[in-house]
């Protein structure tokens, strides 16, 4: 028997317990609100979600191409959007995540209007966007059962018990997020306070940075500065506590490394002996061999193997690291950090490259042989120069006549039809299986995908709509393009909850409910 059928006579033998005044109580109308509504917390969605993450990743081990996938949502609507076309292309979920970027709260979310990717917004503003992010996918599940139970009820014979077998099988629009806690929001016992919120709002993942708090910045711009392993190890020790103390112990702690584009600290790490972790953190400062009598006024040393050695540091008072090290260093982030409770590593780097990133995860394979990597498809990358960059590159390399391109200039139109330009295209239609196969990375995430979209979609209508096409231009680039790829919400009114709004009414009035769903509904055009 099915939860369904389970729910219907668990509610009848409710119901004839309390006699005549649950009279007007419908069992299956209570069992189809149940079904309705499969997910009662947001730690039912984290502990839900995270079991579905850690089968993908066992899968992965087993199978590289069996990589997952995310786009980053600033708002509900545009994750519910994505999943309800996701199960209408692919009939399923699977594999296929939603991604939280802190920048997109930042820029869309924050009080104080758009601000830059340095943890300013208010710390709450994103565990509010997962539980919005989960009321959204929570509310299309109810929407696509109500509307299997509307057909149950018009249906019989074979195609009645093909419907209840819908119904009794239905893949839910919940799937895992993975939430972007910048670098903490302030120290160990803070990340643990807001990691908290997030699993209490629904994330059964949480990705965490290695930059200061207090001077954090977008993975993709100058000015980054890191912090001592301890205390990023702390943090993730403060995230783990939370999803233990919640109940949510296969939580995920994805743990992110800025240090290839870090070039500045601002701690001498506390070492206690030469090798240990403090002493390799040090090690990579930029310093000069000094004597005792050529130290100046305030000036901090460091003895190692018996020198003394003076970093460098800046009128900032921040310590810079040597040139070239940054490779080196997030191999050393990422060992410590899966030997520490981490479950997936993010390398932030400066462009799309399987090799450089594949590099790096050899590295750190030779001790954490099942190292995986979450990775950034970001729209700073120029992709198109980038790939057609890289393409030039292996012409070259192979004795190829490039005489007919100018490599800086690549991402001119006129090389759209060419050679080169066809073979990128290709290279970044493959990349992301390329990347799983090579590069460990087992989750690829574009991180404001739909920031971009919504600009770009809003521009081309603004460009018709006030321009010479009028109407036309929302028509024939909007709502005709909606019913034609079959778009749930060109119904807008079914998709904000009316015909959910109408089954309730029906089992809280019965014939006295005035619903909207009549003859008149201009949504009867659709």
């Amino acid at each position: 028997m099915s939860q369904y059928q389970d729910d219907i006579k668990a509610v009848g033998a409710l119901k004839e317990q309390q006699g005549s005044a649950w009279n007007a109580i419908n069992p299956e109308s209570a069992a189809r609100m149940r079904a309705q509504n499969k997910f009662k917390t947001g730690l039912d969605i984290a502990k839900y979600t995270a079991g579905i993450m850690r089968a993908d990743m066992a899968a992965y081990d087993a199978d590289p191409s069996q990589y997952t996938q995310s786009l980053g949502c600033w708002h509900g609507f545009i994750g519910q959007q994505k999943m309800i076309s996701i199960k209408k292309h692919f009939n399923s979920t699977d594999r296929r995540y939603l991604y939280l970027s802190g920048w997109m709260v930042a820029a869309l979310r924050s009080e104080f209007g758009p601000l830059p990717d340095q943890s300013m917004h208010e710390k709450t503003a994103v565990s509010a966007l997962i539980k919005e992010l989960y009321t959204f996918l929570r509310q299309a599940d109810a929407r696509e059962l109500g509307g299997l139970f509307r057909q149950l009820d018009a249906a019989d014979g074979a195609a009645k018990a093909a419907i209840q077998d819908k119904i009794d099988n239905h893949v839910t629009h919940v799937v895992p997020i993975i939430a972007d806690i910048d670098a903490g929001f302030g120290n160990a016992e803070a990340t643990y306070l807001l990691a908290k919120q997030f699993i209490e709002a629904g994330a059964c993942c949480i990705q965490i940075e290695n930059q200061v708090s207090d001077e954090k910045q977008c993975g993709h711009q100058d000015g980054k500065v890191t912090v001592p392993h301890e205390d990023f190890l702390a943090k993730i020790r403060a995230i783990r506590y939370a999803f233990l103390e919640l109940g949510v112990d296969n939580g995920i702690i994805v743990a992110r490394t800025d240090s290839l584009g870090a070039g500045l600290t601002k701690q001498i790490a506390v070492t206690a002996k030469p090798g240990d972790l403090g002493d390799q953190y040090n090690a990579f400062l930029d310093c000069e061999e000094v004597s005792a009598d050529a130290l100046g006024n305030g000036d901090v040393i460091i003895k190692r193997e018996g020198k003394l050695l003076r970093p460098k540091r800046l009128p900032s008072n921040l310590f810079q690291f040597r040139a070239g090290s940054g490779e080196a260093r997030c191999v050393l982030d990422c060992i410590t950090s899966l030997q520490n409770g981490a479950d997936l590593l993010w390398i932030e780097t400066e462009k799309p490259h399987i090799a450089q990133i594949g590099g790096m995860v050899k590295e750190i394979r030779k001790v954490i042989p099942n190292a995986k990597l979450v990775y950034n498809n970001s729209p700073s990358f120029n992709w198109t120069l980038n790939f057609r960059q890289q393409v030039y590159d292996a012409f070259k390399a192979e004795g190829k006549d490039v005489s007919a391109y100018e490599r800086t200039q690549l991402m001119s139109v006129e090389y759209d039809d060419s050679e080169l330009a066809k073979q990128a295209d290709e290279k970044i239609r493959t990349f992301q299986a390329d990347a799983a196969r090579e590069a460990g990375i087992f989750h690829h995430l574009i991180t404001l995908p739909t920031y971009h979209t919504a600009a770009l979609s809003t521009d081309n209508l603004a460009k018709e709509y006030f321009g010479d096409q009028g109407m036309l231009g929302y028509v024939a680039g909007v709502q005709r393009k909606e019913i034609r790829q079959g778009i749930a919400c060109v119904k807008h009114q079914n998709m904000s909850g009316s015909d959910i709004g109408d089954d309730h009414k029906d089992y809280f009035s019965g014939e006295a409910a005035l619903k909207a769903a009549g003859k008149d509904n201009t949504m009867n055009q659709f």
